[in-house]
């Protein structure tokens, strides 16, 4: 198990160490769970009051912050605690699945397919005709790519993942258990008849930059025609439906059972929290942000922040809130 000084941990995260502590620390924890050769964080005031209660040896802190290391407890002041222990975590990281056989037996790839060097393939994954893979892509068991897709360098796709024919995903990205990566979009129409429906086919595909993640259950529906597109950075939570000819731009977040409808373009760096929902052939623009559980039925416009349902700006909404409760107190 890996352990480090406290000397140590402030080196790898490159911040100013006030006080000691001669307890070798063998992970990070939450300072109220933290056992004496544990560290902690507070990266906010409200939660200094845990500090003196806690027993971890360390916390790593925000420098605004006015808290005073203990005997044998010691402080590491960051600018941004939360990133200094991002930096911690990945060294107490533990390793990663290891596949002994670069192609499991049990594997099926179509001898079209090129696979490029250092790839690890699970077992029982399904690789089709015409399918590329990068350099070091790794498909742990279960994974399903089919026909003509194209899979960048560095990329890690879980068990139960199934990606579908064309599909076209970047470098350095991480798909996590049962993403589904283009499947039909949702289109029907009434028959002429009156008596059912008509399916509509969906003929595009889905392209992915580079540095995505995607949660575990995400869902990524292909183009009615051309492509559905997510953009380089984005990170997408658990449970999130994406449908079809959406386009998001750089370095977009969407939290946890949120959803897009069909051809919703978002811009850079937009934000869309959890349980929220967005219309239609709507843009969100570039740097906004969709408050959690909101449902956006017009356009947003870049760096604006909408709450609510049907989702207003937040100002706007709050006063309307802060009203509504007058009135209840009033009746």
């Amino acid at each position: 198990m890996k352990s480090f000084t406290i000397q140590e941990i402030n080196a790898i995260i490159e911040g100013e160490l006030v006080g000691n502590t001669n307890q070798k620390i063998s992970g990070p924890e939450q300072l109220e769970k933290a056992t004496q050769n544990q560290i902690g964080f507070i990266g906010n005031r409200k939660y200094m009051h845990l500090w003196k209660a806690s027993k971890a040896c360390a916390a790593i802190v925000n420098e605004n912050l006015k808290i005073e290391p203990e005997e044998n407890r010691a402080l590491i002041k960051v600018k941004n605690a939360d990133l200094a222990m991002a930096k911690l975590l990945e060294v107490f990281n533990p390793d990663s699945p290891y596949l002994e056989e670069n192609i499991h037996p049990t594997a099926v790839v179509h001898e079209s397919a090129t696979i490029g060097e250092g790839c690890k393939i699970g077992a029982n994954c399904y690789i089709g005709k015409d399918v590329v893979l990068g350099n070091e892509v790794i498909l742990y068991p279960n994974v399903t790519i089919f026909d003509a897709t194209k899979i960048g360098n560095n990329t890690i796709i879980w068990s139960g993942t199934v990606v579908r024919e064309r599909s076209e995903i970047g470098s350095f990205c991480i798909f996590h258990n049962n993403v589904s990566i283009g499947a039909d979009g949702f289109g029907y129409r009434p028959s002429e008849d009156g008596r059912g429906l008509v399916k509509i086919p969906h003929i595009g595909n889905v392209i992915i930059g580079n540095e995505v993640e995607i949660g575990a259950n995400t869902t990524v529906d292909r183009a009615k025609f051309s492509s559905t597109i997510i953009g380089d950075g984005c990170k997408i939570d658990n449970l999130v439906q994406i449908a079809h000819n959406c386009v998001l731009g750089r370095s977009c977040i969407m939290a946890g059972s949120s959803g897009l409808a069909g051809s919703v373009t978002l811009g850079d760096g937009v934000i869309i929290g959890g349980s929220s929902s967005i219309k239609d052939h709507l843009t969100i623009g570039s740097g906004a942000v969709v408050g959690g559980g909101s449902g956006v039925m017009s356009d947003v416009a870049a760096g604006k922040t909408v709450v609510g349902y049907p989702a207003a700006e937040s100002r706007d909404m709050f006063r309307q809130w802060v009203a509504l409760r007058k009135l209840a107190k009033k009746s």
